[in-house]
């Protein structure tokens, strides 16, 4: 990996802490944060610091071994997207088809 290039999100679990690491070390200020894990409901959590944030709503996370690894999600395509609307509830005005045009072939 290049210097000042960005790295995936890894949160590493070990006796209940997290840590987050996002961009390389070198040349940073703060490239690494201690944060809390805590239980929302029955599922365990962490707040992501907003230098750590992601872009849109959606993330991947896989395991490799103790690391947990968040990734943002790509953007879903065009179809998907129309594939989740919704069918529109409105009466639109009638179209008649106008008469065609005579070709001579």
């Amino acid at each position: 990996m290049g210097a000042g290039r960005a790295r995936k999100t890894a949160v590493d679990i070990r006796s209940g802490v997290a840590y987050a690491w996002h961009m390389p070390r070198r040349g940073l200020k703060s490239p690494e944060r201690r944060v809390k894990v805590f239980k929302n409901g029955r599922n365990q959590a962490v707040r992501i610091p907003r230098e750590f944030a992601f872009p849109g709503e959606d993330a991947i996370m896989r395991k490799e071994g103790n690391r947990l690894i968040l990734e943002p999600a790509p953007p879903k395509s065009l179809l998907a997207v129309l594939a989740a609307l919704r069918p529109i509830k409105e009466d639109f005005p009638r179209i008649h088809d106008l008469p065609l045009d005579p070709v001579d072939l």
